[in-house]
């Protein structure tokens, strides 16, 4: 008789990967236990009736029991189908698609609880499947709220140097933030007033100011968005480069 350790935890469906014929490694972000990669046996087959569930973006309720190198899924509830609220739309699911690859990146450490990372993540899937705001204002709060509770949040309101009161005009993504003219440094970007104001509201939750901003500081304050998180991550996103184009798209077709 051996004894088997099991838990439970809901999940978001960050990844899946092949392993053998018919079983897959699920990288998932729980709630209670943090990200975890464990064995999905057989949901390759036809027969399964667990492997439409763990598909990428489903919000699900999973039982594990634990194995010598991974752990293993043993039963699987969907909480909320997300995946298929965001397949028929081009600009959510490639956007959404960020939202998981960051989640994973910015989760290094296996089985290490991050309640933040995953309310996060949650909220902006539902939101995003909902259709509550723009697909990339989503993303871009996501994003900057992500790299906040990661503790690099940027500065927007005051210098990230100094401290000095803003509005300051230049943006330096190596210092963290806006800077005053005295802690400038050269090469430093020169966003507009209400790109400063956009990624602020993005990073506050300021629905109103978000949603009232034009393409062109949406556009600008994405690219710093995407150049703040490849500048903390280290290496770029492999999904970032096809919403990109989306956005570059969007805008062009107006």
């Amino acid at each position: 008789f051996t004894f088997v350790s099991l838990y439970r935890d809901e999940a978001i469906i960050l990844r899946t990967q092949k392993l053998g014929e018919a079983d897959r490694i699920i990288t998932l972000l729980t709630r209670g236990n943090g990200r975890v990669r464990a064995v999905a046996r057989g949901v390759r087959k036809t027969s399964s009736r667990i492997g439409a569930r763990l598909e990428p973006f489903n919000h699900v309720d999973v039982q594990f029991y634990e194995g010598k190198s991974l752990d293993n899924v043993s039963q699987v509830e969907t909480i909320d189908p997300i995946g298929g609220r965001l397949a028929g739309d081009y600009a959510k699911w490639t956007a959404g698609t960020v939202m998981l690859e960051t989640a994973e990146r910015l989760t290094p450490e296996e089985r290490e609880p991050t309640v933040q990372h995953y309310a996060l993540l949650v909220s902006g899937l539902r939101s995003m499947a909902a259709s509550e705001h723009e697909p990339t204002l989503i993303l871009d709060a996501y994003l900057l709220r992500s790299l906040a509770v990661a503790g690099w949040s940027p500065s927007f309101d005051e210098c990230a140097r100094c401290g000095e009161p803003g509005p300051h005009r230049a943006f330096n993504i190596q210092a963290g933030g806006m800077m005053c003219p005295a802690c400038r440094p050269p090469g430093s970007a020169a966003p507009s007033p209400l790109t400063v104001a956009l990624l602020g509201a993005l990073l506050s939750g300021d629905w109103d100011t978000a949603d009232g901003s034009a393409h062109r500081e949406r556009t600008e304050a994405s690219g710093l968005v995407a150049a703040f998180l490849q500048w903390h991550l280290e290496r770029g996103l492999r999904s970032l480069p096809l919403v990109d184009r989306t956005w570059h798209s969007q805008v062009q077709g107006l």
